[in-house]
């Protein structure tokens, strides 16, 4: 059986996010799958170790019809690529027709969607579980898993000095906007606060458009026991990340993929929706701005100047005890 799933949404978390569902779908076939995902969904670059996935292909979608895969003319040689694979069945996160005549194009036979038009007012994450658990008779967990090899853990462990000493927390200073960013000195008075009580290492999420705020950190009393993340790919940072004791930061996709490593997670959502991608998982602890709550805090929050370092100090030193 050669079986396709198609995940549309952009970037890494949601990417992350449904790699649960697409586990249980693949164990439903009893088969790898291949996924049709979008390349800002980075899936390429921390999925080449999945068991459950034999395959990805990244949509080549780009403004002013400049992909691959953009204009109408991309819409059917993205199908003639499909078509060759000889899939006999697709499943499709989305309520698009789009995906619907897509597979259609690709004499893809058994085709499982959302309900066609059906998005305003959808919650993603359950809208992706009610569908998964309709599939496969039964309750999906929603705690995503991210494979490493043993190897490559332990050769980061011994590259890094990785000891019982410290604890180890990476710290997520980026995120895609400016309002889902917390102040770069909040940051690093919360961890001097921190380092205070027990010596800690600090590992800095974060790429080359990061530079300026990981800079900071690196030049602040913090510094001597930082690692930047700056000039490494995603690959590389996972068995990195996997040593940790602990992911503090925004809401962003470092987080959904610290989670995915089976870290506790410190997140702090200051101007998106907490429902949607901070309860999928008990691992991840939620910190919203002052005088909000979790129900509250959605897109247009802005409440990045309303969480105060002694809220994050305080739920930081909780799970480094727990």
């Amino acid at each position: 059986m050669k079986v396709l799933v198609i995940q549309q949404r952009m970037g890494i978390g949601d990417m992350v996010i449904f790699l649960s569902y697409i586990h249980a779908i693949a164990k439903k076939e009893n088969c790898s799958v291949s996924i049709l995902v979008k390349e800002n969904s980075r899936a390429d670059e921390f999925l080449n170790q999945d068991k459950h996935i034999d395959k990805i292909i990244l949509l080549d979608r780009k403004r002013n019809d400049a992909g691959k895969h953009s204009g109408i003319l991309g819409f059917f040689k993205l199908a003639k690529e499909l078509k060759k694979e000889k899939y006999e069945k697709v499943y499709i996160f989305n309520s698009s027709l789009r995906y619907a005549l897509l597979a259609k194009f690709a004499h893809i036979k058994n085709i499982i969607q959302y309900p066609l038009f059906k998005k305003r007012g959808q919650n993603v994450i359950q809208a992706a579980k009610k569908f998964t658990e309709e599939i496969v008779g039964n309750n999906v967990s929603s705690q995503p898993i991210i494979f490493v090899s043993e190897k490559m853990i332990s050769e980061a462990k011994t590259k890094y000095a990785f000891s019982k000493e410290f604890k180890h927390i990476c710290v997520g200073l980026s995120a895609s906007g400016l309002t889902k960013r917390w102040d770069i000195d909040r940051f690093i008075s919360t961890f001097e606060k921190i380092s205070k009580d027990r010596p800690c290492k600090f590992y800095l999420a974060g790429g080359i458009n990061d530079s300026t705020l990981l800079n900071k950190f690196i030049n602040s009393s913090l510094g001597k026991n930082s690692v930047s993340f700056e000039k490494m790919s995603i690959r590389e940072t996972l068995p990195i990340i996997s040593n940790c004791n602990l992911y503090v930061g925004n809401d962003t996709g470092w987080l959904h993929l610290s989670c995915a490593l089976g870290l506790k997670c410190v997140a702090l959502f200051m101007d998106s929706p907490v429902l949607a991608y901070g309860k999928y998982s008990n691992k991840i602890s939620v910190v919203v701005p002052d005088g909000e709550t979790e129900e509250t805090t959605t897109h247009n929050t802005r409440g990045k100047d309303k969480i105060t370092v002694e809220q994050v100090v305080q739920q930081t030193k909780q799970l480094l005890i727990n």
